[in-house]
């Protein structure tokens, strides 16, 4: 499976201007790509104010994520601010290019911003089933929680979309390559460049990392169009001769 990773300064709060953004980015995309990902709150940024930004799910985000997957054919996802029934959601949208949806909505989320205060948690681990791939879908500080993203689904990718900042940098690359080793999956990491509104800077860092531990793409720190070429049957074939995931504990998470 081809994947493109776009890593993009972000417009604060400014949906229409981050859609003509990253409309412009995928338009050089290559047309064999499968999948699209964008970063976490790829539409406003990082923002603790959803009451000025929260779309439904027929808006215009939403509505833009479906063209541009049905245009490229390729499956496009990202986290966006969603508001449903009175409350606020993180929420990263899986679009396929039929047009359908799955979602997943951040389940930790990031109380040293206050993020907790204004959004409400997940409660689902999701897992999406595209071109014979198990997807993980997860967001930004999940990343810190590996318990809750076990591989006990035999998931192939694990997927993480970020706005991650540039002073923990390193626990990003390192927790990024301890997910991938431990599940024996890979993941691809997704993250922002550029200043924020609170003056945060985020100096990207996305990238691939495959089922040992090796980078297949190694951390990116400038805003880019990055495309990976990843094959399933050569985690498998590992996953067979160093089953590790058999002598996995078995719990229960309560949520």
């Amino acid at each position: 499976m081809k994947i493109a990773l776009i890593q993009s300064d972000l417009n604060w709060e400014n949906a229409s201007a981050n859609r003509s953004n990253f409309e412009s980015k995928i338009n050089q995309v290559d047309p064999e790509v499968n999948l699209i990902v964008l970063p976490e709150m790829f539409s406003t940024g990082f923002t603790m104010n959803p009451s000025a930004v929260a779309e439904t799910m027929e808006g215009e985000t939403v509505s833009w994520m479906k063209a541009v997957s049905k245009q490229k054919n390729s499956a496009v996802t990202g986290s966006v601010v969603i508001t449903e029934n009175g409350k606020y959601f993180n929420r990263m949208l899986f679009v396929f290019p039929t047009g359908d949806i799955q979602h997943y909505d951040k389940r930790h989320l990031f109380s040293l911003a206050g993020e907790d205060k204004f959004y409400t948690a997940g409660n689902q681990k999701v897992i999406v089933e595209y071109l014979g791939w198990k997807i993980c879908l997860q967001v930004c500080y999940d990343l810190r929680f590996p318990v809750f993203v076990r591989n006990v689904e035999n998931y192939d990718l694990l997927l993480y979309v970020a706005n991650w900042p540039k002073v923990r940098t390193n626990a990003w690359d390192a927790l990024l390559k301890a997910r991938a080793i431990e599940n024996l999956s890979y993941v691809a990491g997704v993250n922002r460049v550029g200043l924020d509104a609170h003056d945060y800077e985020h100096t990207g860092h996305s990238q691939v990392v495959d089922f040992l531990g090796n980078y297949i793409l190694e951390p990116q720190e400038t805003e880019g169009v990055f495309v990976v070429d990843l094959d399933r049957n050569e985690m498998l074939e590992t996953r067979k001769k160093l089953d590790f995931l058999s002598d996995k504990d078995v719990f229960e998470i309560k949520i």
